[in-house]
């Protein structure tokens, strides 16, 4: 069986990965791409590399649009999927890659993001551990999905298996992330020309006001933290993709290293897309480029009593368009890995 799919967002970074693995996918026909500024251009216009869809043209990102698909993924700035996804009816799964459907707490949204408020989706991370099994579950046969915030998946990604072990503890958390500017979307910013961050790394909403700590500080209470509190500082580095987080976590009171690496690996030892390297090895962004996987270093700091986790994603793949694929693909019934690689670029 083929599923009829459209891309709303398709000329920007997320839509363009979803496009690329899409195209690979052996159960999913993209029949309509959407734009805003650059509808009626054909697809491969502003998306040149994407040479298998070069039928593809753009066309005006309305509900009447993309109703009608099986299959409908959104790749809008915040505030704009949720105007959409209004209109559609019930017969469409529905993903949306933007934030509006991901918090389920009204005052979070008000306080991070402003605006109208509309609902918390299913949120599509599959390996993350919430209320003691995995977050797979309850995507199964789900009609609507809200794909994570790159940052947040890793950081949640990285910590919700201390968390629901109880060998870390929750409060005074600590995050800091190398990221490629891909992650802040392909609108021209000044702050993101190549002139200002090449050979520059950049700190960026410093101080907790980034809009991904109310999502991080959501996944960790549903592993089984009571409270939380995390110091999350994003730095952009001039790579195009990827993002390398750090978190720092008080190890518990009388818990072993042994028992902390036994934690991730209970966790994620079965896992296609999210896995614990050997101890002593740490990764590196440049391994997980194109790929749907998140690699992980785990190492506990007996003089501070923190354990650390060091996760490499790529922001795109794994921490947006892959999780969005690899969530509709269970939606559907279908095998959870199509049209999804753990295999990277290199060099």
């Amino acid at each position: 069986m083929s599923y009829s799919v459209a891309v709303a967002g398709a000329s920007g970074y997320a839509g363009g990965e979803l496009l690329r693995m899409l195209a690979a996918h052996p159960e999913f026909e993209v029949r309509t791409v959407t734009a805003h500024s650059n509808a009626g251009q054909p697809l491969l216009s502003v998306q040149p590399h994407l040479r298998s869809l070069a039928h593809l043209t753009l066309t005006e990102t309305t509900a009447e649009t993309l109703a009608g698909h099986d299959v409908v993924f959104l790749a809008l700035p915040h505030g704009r999927s949720g105007e959409v996804t209004a209109l559609l009816g019930d017969s469409s799964l529905v993903i949306d890659c933007g934030a509006d459907h991901r918090l389920t707490d009204e005052d979070d949204w008000a306080a991070f993001y402003g605006g109208e408020y509309y609902g918390a989706w299913a949120y599509g991370v599959p390996e993350l551990i919430v209320d003691g099994r995995k977050q797979r579950e309850n995507l199964i046969g789900a009609t609507r999905i809200a794909a994570p915030g790159c940052n947040a998946s890793t950081v949640s990604l990285s910590l919700a298996p201390g968390i629901a072990a109880g060998v870390i503890e929750s409060r005074d958390i600590v995050s800091v992330l190398a990221v490629g500017p891909s992650g802040a979307g392909r609108s021209l910013k000044t702050h993101l020309l190549a002139s200002e961050i090449l050979g520059s790394a950049n700190p960026y909403a410093v101080g907790g006001t980034h809009r991904h700590i109310p999502e991080i500080a959501q996944a960790l209470r549903g592993a089984g933290a009571d409270d939380v509190t995390i110091s999350f500082t994003p730095v952009i580095v001039p790579m195009s993709r990827g993002i390398l987080a750090t978190s720092t976590a008080k190890l518990s009171p009388g818990v072993s290293a042994d028992a902390v690496r036994a934690a991730w690996q209970d966790a994620y030892g079965d896992e296609t897309f999210v896995r614990l390297l050997p101890e002593g090895e740490f990764p590196r962004t440049a391994d997980v480029i194109g790929a749907n996987t998140a690699l992980m270093g785990l190492a506990v700091d007996q003089a501070a009593r923190r354990v650390v986790v060091v996760a490499a994603v790529d922001n795109l793949a794994k921490g947006t368009a892959g999780a969005a694929i690899q969530s509709a693909n269970i939606a559907l019934g279908l095998d959870e890995a199509a049209g999804l690689s753990v295999n990277g670029v290199a060099p």
